[in-house]
């Protein structure tokens, strides 16, 4: 049977799903808090955290289009850093999004609970079933489903952008324009400018998804083509959206009013006199933790797969059914989502805070692998005078270690915010995986010794 991926997506599914990845509650429900903590000046933190996303998908880009042969976002580590990061990236990789599932498969329920009478256990169950179906038919109705609600997301954001904006600069407000709440309300910066930092830590997090596209990539008819495409122009007009829509509710909505866990979106659409914002603002909601948590199941199943097709997990995790989808990866991270579900509902101050905790900062050292891979594939080819890709980083080597930089003042910002718990517990995790790597490295030149006696 063949172990290669199908190569059923088309641009436009890649193109969604480089979208949905980035989309998600995180920005509907999470800039809350960022908000919270920042003031108006949150609007720095997510051009700052934007510009550094937007490094790392470059350097992705370049080497997506150098090593087309490459088929994982993780795999990228493997190749600039030797075996021990494809290991290690891989497994916290697959560990941040196994987390996720959970807790978007619970966050879609708990907003169900309002509609259905049913506990959230269930609904949670039922999401995950529905989830596995999806991802157990094929690539292709993966990329569909992905495509439409993505599309529902956009779309949100546009109309939002559109109302929002004509609301800001006075078109429709019965009082003029509302630019003056950046700076009447404590000022455009009330909480510091440490506060602007560690607002950085939360916005990095909710920014994080932007590489499912590589993932995604290897499934479609040219890979490097679109990982190259959709790491950079895409991910520029995503983050606009980010930006601007922050900036156009701190401008309608005074940022001490907006509450923590509550929508900034709705309480924007209140502001400007629309009733039923808070019910629509409930079904997008909805729709970006679907498209997040089908995401998040998509990616645990492929970087499972890459993992055992390298022998760094089992290897009844390579097999693919007729339609060269990966069932027993599938199956896995589902029973692991399942799981966490449960930890969840079941005890969710002690086993599954420990489990989030523990993928705190994991994203952040697979990105620091990624970019260090980046700087010495660059190096190597450079020194072997091969030609240039089609795609380069931006000043190199500059932009690369600025990139890394970045990524230690966000390490630093964690230890020294409410976050520091993550930090050190992921580090726990870091070593974990290093340690896992050791003794697989181990067991397997115990191997080749006692086949070669």
């Amino acid at each position: 049977m063949s172990t290669e991926l199908s190569r059923s997506l088309k641009p436009r599914h890649i193109f969604m799903i480089s979208v949905g990845g980035i989309i998600g509650a995180g920005l509907f429900v999470g800039s809350s808090a960022a908000i919270n903590a920042a003031g108006p000046a949150i609007v720095l933190s997510y051009l700052i955290t934007g510009v550094l996303v937007l490094l790392v998908m470059r350097m992705l880009a370049e080497m997506a289009v150098s090593l087309p042969q490459v088929r994982s976002f993780t795999e990228f580590a493997r190749a600039g850093l030797g075996s021990w990061a494809g290991f290690v990236a891989g497994w916290l990789y697959w560990y941040f999004w196994v987390i996720v599932v959970p807790v978007e498969a619970i966050a879609g329920a708990n907003i169900l609970h309002h509609w259905l009478p049913l506990p959230p256990l269930v609904l949670g169950l039922g999401l995950m079933a529905i989830m596995t179906a999806v991802n157990l038919m094929s690539a292709r109705s993966y990329g569909e489903f992905e495509f439409w609600f993505s599309s529902i997301k956009v779309a949100a954001i546009i109309v939002f952008i559109l109302l929002s904006a004509a609301f800001a600069f006075g078109f429709t407000s019965p009082s003029g324009a509302t630019f003056a709440n950046l700076t009447s309300h404590g000022g455009f910066m009330p909480q510091g400018g440490v506060a602007v930092l560690a607002g950085a830590v939360t916005v990095f997090f909710a920014l994080t998804g932007a590489e499912i596209t590589t993932v995604a990539a290897a499934e479609s008819a040219e890979p490097a083509r679109a990982a190259a495409k959709m790491s950079t122009s895409v991910i520029i007009r995503i983050l606009t959206f980010y930006i601007i829509s922050i900036l156009l509710i701190v401008s309608i909505v005074p940022w001490d009013t907006i509450k923590v866990g509550e929508s900034p979106f709705a309480a924007a659409l209140t502001t400007m006199g629309f009733g039923w914002a808070s019910m629509a603002m409930s079904a997008i909601i909805l729709t970006a933790v679907l498209s997040c948590l089908n995401s998040a199941f998509y990616v645990c199943s492929r970087v499972l797969f890459i993992l055992a097709a390298h022998g760094d997990a089992p290897q009844v995790l390579v097999k693919l059914n007729a339609r060269r989808v990966p069932v027993p990866s599938v199956w896995m991270s589902s029973l692991a989502g399942v799981l966490g579900v449960l930890a969840e509902t079941q005890f969710p101050d002690t086993v599954f805070a420990f489990l989030v905790n523990a993928s705190g900062a994991l994203i952040v050292f697979v990105y620091m692998m990624t970019a260090f891979a980046q700087i010495r594939l660059r190096r190597e080819r450079e020194r072997t005078g091969a030609p240039a890709p089609g795609v380069q980083m931006w000043l190199f080597p500059w932009a690369s270690y600025a990139a890394i930089g970045g990524m230690v003042a966000i390490l630093i910002a964690m230890s020294r915010t409410g976050q520091a718990r993550d930090l050190y517990v992921s580090l726990i995790t870091l070593a974990v995986a290093l340690i896992a790597y050791m003794l697989v490295k181990a067991g397997r030149a115990a191997a080749v010794r006692s086949a070669a006696s």
